[in-house]
């Protein structure tokens, strides 16, 4: 079984990854915890909070980081053209939902969790990694404690999706990202080279609700809007972005890859750019070198992912 805590800001395409999770026979889901990006964290955590309610999902939910990690960014507005005012496709979400948070804030109940199960927990973080670099900052050795990252982010022989060079959730907070891409742990990063080339198609996500129980009609529901967000790039269909880094988890084998140093650009018209030095590749001495080698996934087999994310949903 696969120990996941699952760092998420829901959104629509993290809602899906979040059921996926929750479903796959292999994974065992310890906690989710959520961070401001998709909507205000107050709004990402009521819907990580409605979300296991409605999903009967047994993990805590810690509530995290409502700015980035360098306190002068200024924060851009929420993305709701493409999640809904509410973050999950303006479905009928309750304002508050009567179910307890964790206590502890979210970098806290990460680094109490890999704490008591040492070489055991991966994170799956889908949104900004101010939770993760909050979580190293305070506590550094969980690097070492922590069995590896995959990250939905980042984008390196593609373009990005808010600028010409940077994917949103490293744009949203570059410095926490370049602190989680260099510290000692095993990251893999799950970014634009293989999300933007996976998509659910309108009718697949259809079948899908019509063979499925309360939990996938609702996710067919909340996701038309973001559907039709992506008619500028996709034939009547969505990138299942958030979905892929869940896959990863149990079936990495679909997906081919590079390694080496991975920065992120912190500043100036390339804030948010991910940057791999590839290994095998002799460069002057500079900002890449002495880091850890991380895994940046450059293919995907995007048929039997997909495939692979209908028989999880669908297993109630």
């Amino acid at each position: 079984m696969h120990k996941v805590i699952y760092d998420t800001d829901p959104g629509v395409d993290d809602a899906m990854a979040l059921l996926f999770l929750h479903r796959h026979p292999e994974i065992d889901l310890i906690g989710i915890t959520t961070v401001f990006g998709n909507a205000s964290v107050e709004t990402t955590t009521r819907n990580a909070l409605f979300l296991k309610r409605d999903w009967n999902i047994p993990a805590p939910v810690a509530k995290g980081a409502s700015v980035t990690i360098a306190p002068l960014r200024a924060e851009r507005p929420w993305p709701a053209m493409v999640h809904g005012d509410n973050g999950l496709g303006d479905i009928d979400v309750p304002e508050t939902i009567d179910l307890p948070l964790d206590p502890r804030p979210a970098h806290r109940f990460i680094i109490d969790t890999v704490r008591a199960h040492p070489g055991e927990v991966r994170l799956v973080a889908v949104g900004r990694m101010t939770n993760l670099a909050l979580a190293l900052k305070e506590a550094p050795e969980i690097a070492t404690l922590v069995k590896d990252v995959v990250i939905m982010g980042g984008n390196f022989y593609v373009p990005g999706n808010v600028s010409p060079v940077a994917e949103a959730n490293i744009h949203g907070d570059p410095e926490a990202a370049d602190i989680v891409m260099t510290a000692p742990w095993k990251v893999t990063v799950i970014g634009l080279d293989v999300t933007a080339v996976t998509t659910m198609s309108r009718s697949y996500l259809g079948e899908m609700a019509a063979k499925g129980d309360k939990a996938v009609k609702q996710l067919n529901e909340l996701s038309q809007s973001y559907i039709d967000f992506y008619k500028h790039a996709v034939e009547d269909g969505m990138m299942v972005h958030d979905s892929c880094a869940s896959v990863y988890v149990v079936a990495p084998e679909l997906f081919s890859s590079i390694s080496g140093a991975v920065r992120v650009v912190c500043g100036g018209i390339a804030d948010g750019q991910t940057i791999v030095k590839p290994d095998g590749r002799r460069f002057p001495p500079g900002d890449w070198d002495g880091l850890p080698r991380q895994i940046v996934c450059t293919g995907i087999e995007s048929k039997k992912v997909i495939d692979l994310i209908r028989d999880t949903l669908l297993r109630a």
